[in-house]
This record gives structure tokens, C-alpha cells and sequence, in this order.
């Protein structure tokens, strides 16, 4: 019963119409498609890893069948094209689309696809997070002018924070923890200097590795960029996007471990 209520979420939540519309053309210039399945490879080799630390009997067939539902690309993407278009607006699709296209945007791009991929193995990610503490100043400069432009490590513990929210909701829907929403809520806040800490360093970890090819004046483009009006619009367009995203999966995976849990009871 509660895997066809996870379908059924899904399928409410994220079959949402897609249009040809300015916003789609910057999502792919984005490659958006690429990154999906990154993200995807993220989000089953964190749910496989969910299963070892929460289940008696770690993975097995049933749960990577609910893996394989959560992260439907094609759901994803529907719903992400969605959101980010409305937060998106009447931004000026022009100016960002003639950066994306241009060599450093289409550069900047693959480079920071290329990193994400990357730090999926995770040998490859301590060591971006090392290079972080290993830094001089001067080494992190471009770095950490893009991050403040882009507001990130606020923004993102805010979407990761949001995020566990979500997934404890799962859990008790689903029957697996009885908490109250201001438990949830207490529970989540104390985590939020281990995010505060964890975010900063993945941060700098994979911006310094997807930037390190980039000349100087390339980065210092590239953050001018970022903080013009439409780069702002664009950031703030795909946080609307991806957090959309991920909150919904996230309480999915709530649902999943709760159904998981209770059949071990059984």
C-alpha cells in the first residue's frame, strides 16, 4: 500500500507539464539532462548507503526497486523545469543565454559537471574537501567571491536543513518514528552547524576543483557574472528548481525507509 502511495506522490508531484519556453532553453544550455544524472547516481549511492545504516539487513532488492522510483529523471526533470521557470520570470533569458553559449559559459559548464561527476567516488571527495583546508588565501579568492555572490552556503544549508525537514515528515507518515512536527523541527536545527561545516567544505572542495582550470580574469568574469541582475535571477530560479526537487524527493525517501523498517518488524 504505501510503495503505490509513493508512486502516487511522485507521479502528483512531479508529472508536471513541460513547455518550450525561454527558461527550458537556459536549462539547456545548463545541461540540465547531464546534470540529472549525476544527481541521480548522488541520490542512489546516498539511498544505498541510507539502507546500510538504518536497516537490519542493508540493501536488497525491494529498496533499490524504491530507489529506482524516487529518482526518475524524467519526473525530476519535469518538475524542475517547472518550478524554475516560474521562479525565472521575466528575467532576461537573452543575457544568460548569450553567456552559457559563449566559450567561457559553455567552459564553465562542463567544468563544473565534469567536478560534480567526479565527487561521486568518494576518495575523490575527501580529497577536494582537503585541498579546501590545504588552501593559501590567494588560492581561494575567486572561489570564495563566487560563493558570496551566489549567497551559497546559506542557501544551500537552508535547502539541506529544508531537506531533512522533509524526509523526518516521511518517516512518520509512513509509521516508522512517532514525532511531533516540533521535535522534526528541534531535531533538524541541531544539525544545522554540522551542515553549516559539511557544506562549506563540500563547497569549496568542488568549486575549487571545477574552477581550478579557469584563468583568473575567466573566474572574475564568471562571478561579475553571477552578480549582475539576471545572474542573480538565475541562481535564485534554480535553488526555487532544485529544492522543489529535492524536498519532494526527500519525503519520498522518508516514505520508503518507513515501509522498509516496518517489513523488517514483521
Amino acid at each position: 500500500m504505501l510503495r503505490r502511495f509513493i508512486a502516487g506522490l511522485l507521479a502528483m508531484t512531479l508529472a508536471l507539464p513541460v513547455h518550450a519556453e525561454p527558461s527550458d532553453d537556459v536549462l539547456d544550455a545548463l545541461q540540465l539532462d547531464a546534470l540529472l544524472t549525476i544527481m541521480r547516481d548522488e541520490g542512489v549511492a546516498y539511498g544505498q548507503e541510507m539502507a546500510t545504516d538504518m536497516f537490519a539487513g542493508g540493501q536488497n532488492a525491494h529498496w533499490q526497486s524504491l530507489l529506482d522510483q524516487i529518482y526518475d529523471i524524467s519526473k525530476m526533470e519535469q518538475l524542475v523545469r517547472a518550478q524554475f521557470g516560474a521562479a525565472l520570470g521575466d528575467a532576461d533569458t537573452d543575457s544568460l543565454l548569450a553567456f552559457f553559449n559563449s566559450d567561457l559559459g559553455k567552459q564553465v559548464v562542463k567544468l563544473e559537471l565534469s567536478a560534480r561527476q567526479a565527487m561521486i567516488d568518494d576518495a575523490i571527495e575527501q580529497a577536494a574537501r582537503q585541498s579546501y583546508y590545504d588552501a593559501k588565501d590567494k588560492e581561494l579568492r575567486g572561489v570564495t567571491a563566487f560563493i558570496e555572490a551566489n549567497d551559497l552556503i546559506e542557501a544551500n544549508v537552508t535547502g539541506a536543513l529544508n531537506a531533512s525537514f522533509q524526509f523526518y515528515r516521511g518517516l512518520v507518515d509512513g509509521g516508522g518514528f512517532e514525532m511531533s512536527e516540533g521535535e522534526i523541527l528541534s531535531d533538524v536545527w541541531a544539525q544545522e552547524d554540522e551542515t553549516r561545516v559539511d557544506t562549506r567544505e563540500w563547497l569549496y572542495g568542488f568549486l575549487m576543483m571545477a574552477y581550478g582550470p579557469l584563468e583568473e580574469d575567466e573566474l572574475d568574469a564568471y562571478v561579475a557574472f553571477s552578480s549582475s541582475p539576471e545572474g542573480r535571477a538565475l541562481n535564485q530560479a534554480l535553488f526555487a528548481g532544485f529544492n522543489q526537487m529535492y524536498d519532494d524527493i526527500s519525503y519520498a525517501l522518508g516514505l520508503a525507509a518507513a515501509q522498509q523498517m516496518q517489513g523488517q518488524d514483521l
